[in-house]
Parts: C-alpha cells; sequence; structure tokens
C-alpha cells in the first residue's frame, strides 16, 4: 500500500510532469525581442547551462556511490543538488531561448543525423525523466527504500543521459553559435 507521503505528493508529480514541458515549450517559442522588449540577447548562457548539465551528471554518479557506500546523507544532499542543477537549468535555457535567435545546426553528413539523433533523444527523455525523478525522490523521502531503488534502477541511467547528451548537444553545436 502506498503511504502517505507519497499519495501527498502525487497530485504535484503529475501536475509538475505536464505543466513543467508545456510552460517550456510554449516560452521556448516566445521571443521577447520579437515582441518589442529591448532586452540584450542573453548569448552567454549555453556554455554555463551545459557546464550544469555535466556538474548534473558528475553529481549523479556520486549519488550512486554515496548509497552504495552507505552514507545516505550525502547520497540524498547530492540528489537534492542535482534536482536544484536541473532546476537552474531550465531556467537558464528559457531565458536563452526567450532573448536569444535560434541557432542552427550546421554540420554536415552523417554526422548531422548523430547530432539530431542524440538531440531527439535527449529532449524526449527529457521530458519522460520528469515524473521518474519526482516519483523516485518522493520514494526515498518517505521512506519506501524498496521501492525508490527499484525505480532508482531506471531514473538514475535516463537522467545521466539527459545531462550527458545536454553536454554533447552542446558541443555539437556550439561552433554554429552566432553564424
Amino acid at each position: 500500500m502506498q503511504n502517505t507521503i507519497e499519495k501527498r505528493y502525487n497530485i504535484w508529480i503529475v501536475i509538475l510532469s505536464v505543466t513543467i514541458p508545456v510552460v517550456v515549450a510554449i516560452l521556448f517559442g516566445i521571443n521577447l525581442r520579437d515582441l518589442g522588449y529591448d532586452v540584450k540577447p542573453l548569448t552567454f548562457l549555453p556554455p554555463i547551462y551545459a557546464a550544469i548539465n555535466g556538474i548534473t551528471a558528475i553529481l549523479l554518479v556520486g549519488a550512486v556511490v554515496a548509497i552504495k557506500n552507505g552514507k545516505r546523507k550525502l547520497h540524498e544532499a547530492l540528489v537534492k543538488t542535482c534536482i536544484g542543477c536541473s532546476i537552474a537549468f531550465l531556467a537558464m535555457y528559457v531565458a536563452y531561448h526567450m532573448t536569444s535567435e535560434s541557432t542552427s545546426y550546421g554540420g554536415e553528413g552523417f554526422i548531422r543525423y548523430v547530432y539530431f539523433f542524440i538531440l531527439i533523444t535527449h529532449i524526449l527523455l527529457s521530458i519522460i525523466i520528469i515524473p521518474f525523478v519526482l516519483i523516485t525522490y518522493v520514494r526515498g523521502l518517505s521512506g519506501n527504500f524498496a521501492k525508490h531503488r527499484k525505480l532508482a534502477k531506471i531514473t538514475f541511467p535516463l537522467w545521466l543521459y539527459v545531462a550527458v547528451t545536454g553536454v554533447v548537444v552542446y558541443l555539437m553545436i556550439s561552433p554554429y553559435y552566432g553564424s
């Protein structure tokens, strides 16, 4: 039977899992400059949010190592930091796209297909991972460690993939910024 803490958070998990991707998609399509606002393009953000993705990947691995070594408090702190990094990434990503023109990938041939495969899987999994992270986190928070561990075995590699591919996408498109 699901415990009370998990039940209390279920509605928030559903709301956030739907709202975050929808709001990001809407805001992604809004450019403040096109609406007449005099905002400076935040072109300095992409390397920062790519670095945050890299930090998230390192911290995720650290969280797994911590729990395998019985360091539950460290594990919890690292996971909370990863969630914070993901929120910071999202805020910067949206801010960049609301103030700057989109950058087109300029690679040609086979590498173009590789780039778009990585980009598309990154985007799709970044949406799919939201409820996984939230449910896994709530299960740990509520002390439902058996179910937490079971779901974390799925959540961890998906979240790690999203974090790492975020860096890869940035590295692949960065030569085309400002082109």
